[in-house]
């Protein structure tokens, strides 16, 4: 079951952001900030978490409207746990944020992620789930680490 996140999820959440292994302490202390932000109604009401859960928490979304940009999101991060990857969680929770966008009216969804060798399967992932490689800026995040975004239309 995908649905909106709840107080309750937010160790969950939690456990998904650090068990995909791919951030810093810095950038998983950064994002439970926003979790918290969300669960205590903080957050623009245009911003949403989502969790994937089945015996708990097995994935997480999180997405938000693009700043300057009419009707278009930006899918911020979604992740699985390792021992739920493969089975379908992941592109679950992609289908249900696509729908939600769908019923908002919204026309194109973005991916932002690295382009380090460890983020590949991230980035051949958004592939599979019909996005498209629109663009790399090279050495964005640091010295030797581009962002790669993909784009996909929502219609």
């Amino acid at each position: 079951m995908i649905k909106k996140a709840e107080t309750k999820d937010r160790e969950g959440i939690l456990e998904v952001i650090q068990a995909v292994g791919l951030f810093t302490a810095p950038e998983v202390e950064f994002m439970s900030g926003l979790v918290d932000s969300f669960l205590n109604g903080e957050q623009e009401d245009s911003h949403y978490w989502v969790v994937a859960e089945k015996d708990g928490v097995q994935g997480v979304g999180y997405y938000g409207p693009e700043n300057f940009a009419q009707e278009v999101y930006n899918l911020y991060f979604i992740g699985v746990k390792p021992d739920k990857q493969g089975q379908g969680v992941g592109a679950s929770l992609v289908k249900f944020i696509e729908n939600h966008l769908h019923e908002l009216k919204q026309r194109i969804l973005l991916v932002e992620t690295s382009g380090l060798p460890e983020f590949e399967k991230t980035r051949q992932f958004y592939l599979k789930q019909g996005f498209v490689q629109e663009a790399v800026v090279r050495e964005y995040y640091k010295a030797g680490d581009d962002k790669v975004i993909f784009w996909k239309k929502l219609n």
